[in-house]
């Protein structure tokens, strides 16, 4: 998926990437432990699931930014499912759309494995609702913290 300069890459079907991708995901959510992104990023190459995925944002070979679809976020509503999850754009490349991308190809990649709703779990207001996702309640951590869950059709 292209939009101008920007590419989405799916680091299970271009695993040239993976290496990339964990060392970017590692310092881009270094509040997760960094053998969680490593193990998982590792296996969703050769399963057979359509979760997970995992995506880069690139622009001339260089990341701009993250983000996941998976079966759990770490939180207490696991009969949801899947999860967008760990989006991140990089500084210089915000307030331009580019995070739309990853949300797409996210919907995308869950519409073609079958499944009606895409939910995602996070502090931030205003945000999401622009890209269509809806408010369906509260959710909880096993850390203790709690979490809006948004929803949207696919």
């Amino acid at each position: 998926m292209r939009r101008f300069d920007m590419e989405v890459i799916s680091v299970r079907e271009n695993p040239v990437w993976k290496n990339r991708a964990i060392a970017y995901f590692q310092k881009s959510w270094n509040s997760v432990l960094p053998v969680i992104y490593e193990d998982c990023i590792n296996h969703c190459i050769h399963t057979r699931n359509p979760l997970p995925q995992w995506y880069l944002l690139v622009k001339d070979n260089e990341i701009a930014g993250c983000a996941g679809l998976i079966t759990n976020d770490f939180i207490s509503r696991m009969d949801l499912y899947p999860w967008f999850c760990a989006l991140y754009i990089e500084d210089k490349y915000r307030a331009n759309g580019y995070s739309a991308l990853l949300i797409e190809k996210a919907k995308d990649d869950a519409r073609k494995a079958g499944f009606a709703n895409l939910y995602l779990s996070t502090e931030h207001t205003g945000f999401y609702e622009k890209h269509g996702f809806r408010y369906i309640g509260q959710g909880y951590h096993p850390w203790g913290d709690e979490s809006r869950i948004y929803e949207i059709d696919l």
